[in-house]
């Protein structure tokens, strides 16, 4: 089996498990976020949006400096990284359960791990780990903003 088709195989698995994801939906946290919060984290939503399209892009034109560089930001815009008061970060863990923080958590690891396999030049392990990185927004998206994403919360 070519290496292409078993990554295209894995890839669908990995959005499979995070489609079913979505049957075990929680309530979406967004109602439960502060005005300033829910402003930071759409921010963040928005970062992450914009450089996912661009590292597609990166991907297949072989720009590997543009891929680490996107991927690398989007690492350092983890939230909690942020200049949060105090009361920001309490406000915040007391608005998300744990499964949110540990799929943002493992989102941005995901980051690292892209900008690393960019600045190797590893053009199939760049794209092995995007993949899991969709499918982590699918997954988070599906269980806990489904309020947003309507159309991940019929899944």
């Amino acid at each position: 089996m070519k290496y292409r088709q078993k990554v295209g195989y894995v890839s669908l698995a990995l959005a499979t498990i995070g489609l079913s994801l979505s049957t075990l939906a929680a309530d979406p946290v967004t109602p439960n976020l502060t005005d300033k919060l829910s402003q930071l984290l759409k921010q963040e939503m928005r970062s992450v949006q914009s450089a996912m399209a661009t590292i597609h892009v990166s991907m297949v034109t072989g720009d590997h400096k543009q891929v680490a560089t996107q991927a690398q930001q989007i690492h350092d815009s983890f939230i909690l990284k942020q200049s949060l008061t105090k009361q920001d970060k309490k406000d915040l863990m007391s608005a998300v359960p744990k499964g949110f923080v540990k799929l943002d958590k493992d989102f941005h690891r995901l980051a690292a791990g892209l900008a690393e396999a960019a600045k190797d030049k590893d053009t199939q392990k760049q794209y092995e780990l995007y993949n899991e990185m969709t499918g982590s927004c699918i997954a988070c998206h599906s269980k806990y903003v489904s309020d947003r994403f309507d159309g991940l919360a019929e899944q």
